[in-house]
């Protein structure tokens, strides 16, 4: 392998970003779609204009006949294969395209996104990655053009978060030519009109549980419950699915027998961050109605935009849609960089995006937790900038605050998620894929020294806030090095430091993504251009620090005592501290003035 290619392999490792300086010239950035990407968001966004926005309440009043009408008709225009290779009549496009099509056909309502993304990633996804060419020619078409649909059942009323505990049976016939399956599955999405159910069931005594791909016919020992009653998501059709004696032939098993924990795994990497892009486009809608409202409604004689509260409230919820997308697509880029290395080097199409969406598994867990409680604190201000419209049924901010609710849970909780992303670095590093150990060293040899005094020239764009995101890095160092020389291995035993430290990492890559993109716009298109940008990537740091001070604080005092916890909340001390504190309430001023120019969220370039 030459050089640049085993640097190229080295700079694209999942979670060394927190051990190495990444130029904004090596991030994708939305500014950097291509015409074809272009025309896709546009055409996505007409047929939910057309056919979601316009029907809102339709999919409030559990029209569930809506939301299989609107997937058919997605799956008409090739919606629903974007991620399906064109040999399976899919559209074939790269990760990036996907998560796209994904963030722009989610925005309207949690009912169709959930039922979209059931659809496309957990119902359809295992058999492209995971099934052999009969398995994939024989359902990939159909699942790919609309013609059937998918669910996945994995979860049972004792197994949620701890997936692989399911209790239900595959048993061997006599004649080795099928299972039965007997079990009862919950919370399964598009069971109600589903053709085809990814189903996880353990074989005699196995370790682990194992995939098969079961054709929905009520005459073979499959039963609905009725339609689960839920807060959000009302028209997404949710319900328990009782396999009794359900006969599936032996071909139909997904991959190799004890390899469906393996595969659910995977499919909730991608599944985090999909759901990541699907909590994007809906952020845009509720700032772009919150805008609109604020700038009609008059009190006390003027438009509430008027009001430095409102002005808050718009500024922030902007910040984080900004960030959002920034994080998303810059962990998008490289998941499609690394599929198309592996491919380049050799690996099937299979191979290859399993393994590129694993490598960046740290950055899916991530985003999947930054990304939907964006979406709920935006939602939660959409309704309080509404006033008592926003909590009336017949304005969208109430629907899309409940409908926003599940992303927190789904594809894995946000706790599970945090916990998920510390451990899989840990566990990084002690494969040598993450050099943690050597920069933790260093960071507790820093403290041991003596600090600069020096004054440093800041005047280059960003120059002391990339200085802050490095020396935020050396926080995540610190506390989590400590930890693991603490704890070691018993680490995982330690939820709360586990969560701290999470809450650290996430911070530092959501603001380093935004400055990245930020500082590229800059120098392509000029300052002047980025003015609200840079007011939002300096609004989003500032507000991280406070929380990693905070977090950082919480794990000191929890596991250090005496000289070793005095050294360490001094260095927390040094490397949260600006030179120069930005002006928050100008910053938050700057972005609501653009947002009112220019009447829309307009940053999604």
């Amino acid at each position: 392998m030459s050089t640049e290619a085993a640097e190229q392999k080295d700079i694209l490792r999942g979670g060394q970003f927190l051990v190495k300086e990444t130029a904004c010239e090596d991030v994708f950035t939305m500014e950097d779609f291509n015409e074809e990407q272009r025309m896709m968001r546009e055409s996505t966004k007409e047929f939910v204009d057309r056919e979601l926005w316009a029907h809102w309440e339709r999919f409030e009043q559990k029209d569930y006949a809506y939301t299989e009408e609107t997937m058919r008709k997605a799956g008409e225009l090739g919606l629903l294969g974007v991620a399906v290779p064109e040999k399976y009549d899919g559209l074939g496009m790269g990760f990036v395209s996907t998560m796209l099509v994904c963030d722009y056909i989610s925005g309207a309502t949690g009912s169709f996104s959930t039922a979209f993304g059931a659809h496309t990633g957990i119902g359809t996804m295992p058999i492209t990655l995971y099934g052999n060419e009969e398995q994939k020619m024989k359902y990939v078409p159909k699942l790919a053009t609309g013609e059937w649909f998918g669910a996945y059942c994995l979860t049972e009323p004792g197994a949620g978060s701890d997936a692989n505990s399911g209790k239900t049976k595959a048993v061997l016939s006599e004649d080795g030519k099928s299972y039965k399956i007997s079990g009862q599955k919950m919370w399964i999405s598009n069971a109600g009109f589903c053709n085809l159910f990814i189903v996880f069931a353990r074989i005699e005594d196995d370790k682990n549980i194992t995939g098969f791909i079961v054709e929905n016919d009520p005459s073979n020992g499959i039963t609905l419950g009725d339609e689960e009653k839920k807060l959000g998501i009302h028209s997404s059709s949710t319900r328990q699915v009782f396999f009794n004696d359900c006969v599936v032939p032996v071909e139909n098993m997904l991959s190799e027998r004890g390899n469906g924990f393996k595969i659910a795994m995977n499919a909730l990497n991608v599944g985090r961050i999909k759901l990541a892009a699907a909590c994007l486009e809906a952020q845009r809608r509720v700032i772009n109605e919150s805008l609109t409202y604020a700038k009609e409604r008059v009190q006390f004689k003027t438009p509430i935009i008027n009001f430095g509260a409102i002005k808050s409230k718009l500024a922030t919820m902007a910040t984080n849609a900004y960030v959002d997308e920034s994080a998303s697509y810059r962990a998008a880029k490289n998941i499609e960089d690394r599929i198309a290395m592996r491919e380049a080097a050799g690996n099937t199409h299979q191979e290859a995006e399993l393994k590129g969406v694993e490598e960046y598994a740290i950055e899916c867990s991530i985003l999947k937790v930054a990304v939907s409680e964006h979406v709920q604190a935006c939602s939660d201000e959409g309704i309080q900038i509404f006033g008592g419209m926003g909590f009336s049924a017949d304005t969208p901010m109430e629907s899309a605050w409940r409908d926003a609710r599940i992303a927190r849970i789904y594809e894995g909780t946000n706790e599970i998620n945090r916990m998920l992303a510390v451990g899989m670095l840990v566990k990084k590093a002690m494969k040598g894929h993450v050099d943690l150990l050597g920069p933790a060293t260093a960071v507790g040899e820093e403290l041991m020294g003596i600090p600069s005094f020096d004054t440093p020239d800041y005047s280059e764009l960003f120059a002391e806030e990339k200085e802050l995101i490095g020396k935020l890095k050396k926080v995540f160092l610190m506390v989590a090095g400590s930890a693991v020389q603490k704890f070691g291995p018993q680490l995982e035993e330690h939820q709360q430091l586990l969560m701290a430290a999470s809450d650290i990492l996430i911070q530092v890559y959501m603001a380093e993504s935004a400055l990245l993109r930020t500082e590229k716009n800059a120098k392509r298109s000029g300052e002047d251009s980025q003015k609200a940008q840079i007011a939002m990537t300096q609004l989003y740091l500032y507000n991280a620090v406070d929380i990693i001070s905070t977090k950082a604080k919480e794990a000191i005092v929890s596991f250090a005592e005496g000289d070793e916890q005095r050294m360490m909340l001094m260095g927390l001390k040094r490397f949260t501290k600006y030179a120069n504190m930005p002006n928050v309430v100008a910053l938050r001023n700057t972005i609501a003035a653009d947002l009112e120019e220019s009447g829309k969220y307009r940053y999604d370039a």
